[in-house]
């Protein structure tokens, strides 16, 4: 499984509204540093009255070999301001055919996690442990486990 998987399974099975950096976990724990600060500072932003702004860039075209102009999927919208708006990191801890445990982090708790600890990575117990909310993607569909706070 890579991360783009774990975004299409997102995408189908994802209740929760809110905005959401994936990562995808293989082995026992995750780094902190794959979470980027840019990364972090925006979901801050977003769940805040700062708020974050952003533009989309134009889709881009490109001509076929019979000439003619075609274009990529259209853009919804140019640009979108996102405050106030709850953030997560959401985080897949994956073993093959045994396991698709998908923990969801509030961003502020998230930095707390990683102010309160001396180690350079998380493992799946700290995340439940400051989670929102944990699903099992792996369950029969209609009995997913949550947790909610």
């Amino acid at each position: 499984m890579k991360e783009a998987n774990f975004q299409t399974e997102f995408k189908a099975k994802n209740k929760i509204c809110g905005v959401f950096e994936l990562k995808l976990a293989k082995g026992t724990s995750l780094s902190f540093s794959s979470i980027k600060e840019h990364q972090k500072q925006a979901l801050l932003d977003i769940s805040s009255d700062t708020g974050l702004y952003h533009k989309i860039a134009d889709a881009p075209f490109f001509e076929d070999p019979k000439k003619r102009m075609r274009f990529t999927k259209p853009k919804p919208f140019d640009s979108f301001l996102l405050k106030d708006i709850q953030a997560y990191i959401v985080v897949m801890f994956y073993t093959p055919r045994k396991k698709k445990n998908v923990i969801y982090i509030d961003i502020e708790r998230f930095i707390r996690m990683e102010e309160e600890t001396t180690r350079k990575s998380f493992t799946e117990e700290m995340a439940i442990n400051y989670s929102a909310f944990s699903f099992n993607y792996l369950q029969v569909a209609g009995k997913t486990n949550q947790r909610a706070e």
